[in-house]
């Protein structure tokens, strides 16, 4: 059995699921999370101070499959 963690933005979360139903892939658990990645945040102004969002919203998705669901590749 394979555990296996993914961090996806919250709007992909439907799209995930669609495709792990039609991979019959039931079992999982959501979580929120906040994460910075490739994203790197941004800037923001309130009440004249800027500063720096750099945590995210995202979403930890994880499964576990068994090894018939882990396609390994070698090269």
């Amino acid at each position: 059995m394979k555990l296996i963690i993914a961090y996806i933005q919250p709007h992909k979360l439907d799209e995930v699921k669609a495709a792990l139903a039609k991979a019959e892939v039931g079992k999982m658990s959501v979580t929120n999370s906040l994460g910075c990645g490739a994203q790197m945040g941004y800037e923001e102004s309130y009440r004249g101070v800027k500063f720096e969002v750099n945590l995210l919203k995202k979403i930890r998705f994880e499964i576990a499959v068994n090894e018939n669901f882990v396609e390994i590749k070698l090269m």
